[in-house]
């Protein structure tokens, strides 16, 4: 049995990943940022910690509720879309803020925080990126402030990939596909059933060739 950490499975494709883990028979650690997710995520995970991943306490307050505990999987879930731009609107300030801390730097403060237990088991660690983020196939300049913060958030998963590969662990960044939740909206085509078990067969199916890799969720490699 694996011990997996969902980083933001209060809802959606985070709460669908934890669910399915589990049911596989996976011992799912998983967190939340309000009270209110708490009930939806107890009935199947082993463990769930309320944290708000965004605020500077995160480290230090999941530092001391993961003391003791192994990780072979970690997938950083948490991540905001922003406002819906077009035309090279310059975002607002404030909005900037909000999508970069929450998309980018979240990861940054939670990768060095896992790296010593995911070395131990030479586990794996995938982050929720989107081939929004993808330079080499950007086509337009609509949502370019969610856009610029997934090419971050991959540029950062490939840095981690080049220290943590040396140790052992598997990095990747992974599109879930347009997925139908909060986020997706309800026009999207895929439901999140289908994405997070696509996610977790590339997941599974990944070994040390797939470290610092940036793949959609039926395992094709994306373009940076």
């Amino acid at each position: 049995m694996s011990t997996c950490l969902i980083l933001g499975a209060s809802r959606g494709i985070g709460h669908e990943l934890a669910r399915q883990y589990a049911a596989d028979g996976d011992r799912v650690i998983a967190t939340y940022r309000r009270a209110d997710n708490a009930a939806n995520l107890a009935g199947f995970c082993a463990r769930t910690i309320e944290v708000d991943l965004i605020q500077a306490t995160c480290v230090p307050t999941l530092a001391r509720q993961l003391a003791g505990e192994s990780i072979d999987l970690a997938i950083v879930v948490a991540g905001i879309s922003g406002p819906k731009s077009a035309d090279l609107a310059p975002p607002e300030p404030a909005d900037f803020d909000a999508v970069m801390h929450t998309n980018v730097l979240v990861s940054m403060q939670l990768i060095p925080l896992l790296a010593d237990r995911l070395v131990a088991t030479r586990g794996k660690l995938a982050v929720i990126s989107s081939r929004m983020g993808s330079i080499g196939n950007t086509t337009d300049s609509s949502w370019w402030l969610y856009r610029a913060s997934k090419a971050a958030l991959n540029s950062v998963l490939k840095s981690a990939s080049v220290e943590l590969g040396r140790r052992g662990v598997v990095c990747m960044a992974l599109h879930p596909g347009w997925v139908r939740t909060d986020m997706g909206g309800p026009g999207a085509n895929l439901p999140v059933e289908e994405s997070a078990a696509s996610m977790r067969r590339v997941i599974a199916a990944a070994n040390r060739s797939h470290n610092g890799r940036f793949l959609n969720y039926n395992g094709e490699q994306l373009e940076w």
